[in-house]
């Protein structure tokens, strides 16, 4: 139901944005994951450069190169098999055959998965496209922001870690702080600079942590090592009954 009405959306979104419904099907067909379609639609209406807007949608579906990494190891299928499977590969699928026991439960429900919501994401496309001009101002219905929502109510989960939601945060800010003075597209590109930016801050801090707790480690061993010698400069003999070190009896 989610996908269905995510795949409706984004038909009417489309459609709305001056793409023709040929166009709008063929994004689904080809592209086929949620988020580059909604951010390039986005971009586009919001009389965003083609060229940015394919950029922004390609950088929001790099994730899925990562997913394929993992499941062409857990799949292992043929190899003529592959590049037609490599279409199928979004979170739903790769959530699912992850969560599979073996590898032959993992190929049914990654192929299950894969066509039922191809199937479904491509038929309620063309509906949300044919829709469009039915539904009349599709800003007035707020269907511009079901695919942003769908993709938040994803993330929100993931974010468990105080880097992740540092990144998150930052990534907002810098959204909403170039939106006003950027082209479309644009903001959403350079919001990807909060990953590395925050990944640079932890290494910074955890260097400097790591600089302090090995003075303080030092600092502590000189300050503990006459207790360990009993008094002295030297350490203590090792017991010997002669009073000579082990190594020099």
């Amino acid at each position: 139901m989610a996908v269905g009405l995510s795949g409706f959306a984004f038909g009417v979104t489309s459609a709305g944005s001056g793409l023709t419904v040929w166009q709008t099907c063929a994004l689904s067909l080809l592209v086929f994951t949620g988020a580059s379609q909604f951010a390039l639609v986005g971009a586009l209406a919001a009389g965003g450069n083609p060229l940015t807007a394919a950029a922004g949608a390609f950088f929001l579906g790099v994730r899925n190169a990562f997913y394929g990494l993992r499941l062409s190891q857990l799949l292992a299928l043929p190899r003529a098999v592959r590049p037609f499977a490599a279409q199928w590969v979004i979170d739903e699928t790769t959530a699912v055959a992850l969560a599979q026991p073996t590898r032959r439960a993992a190929r049914i429900g990654f192929a299950v998965t894969g066509l039922s919501l191809y199937l479904l994401w491509n038929l309620t496309t063309l509906l949300g496209a044919l829709g469009a001009e039915a539904i009349g101002d599709t800003d007035a219905w707020g269907l511009d922001a079901a695919g942003p929502a769908v993709f938040l109510a994803l993330l929100a989960p993931m974010l468990t870690s105080t880097t992740e939601r540092a990144v998150a945060g930052l990534a907002v800010v810098l959204g909403l702080a170039l939106l006003p003075v950027l082209p479309a597209g644009v903001p959403v590109l350079l919001a990807a600079l909060a990953a590395p930016a925050v990944l640079w801050v932890r290494g910074r801090r955890g260097g400097a942590l790591s600089e302090q707790g090995r003075a303080e480690a030092e600092g502590d061993g000189l300050s503990e090592a006459p207790a360990r010698g009993g008094g002295g400069d030297s350490e203590a003999p090792a017991p010997g009954g002669d009073g000579q070190p082990e190594g020099e009896r």
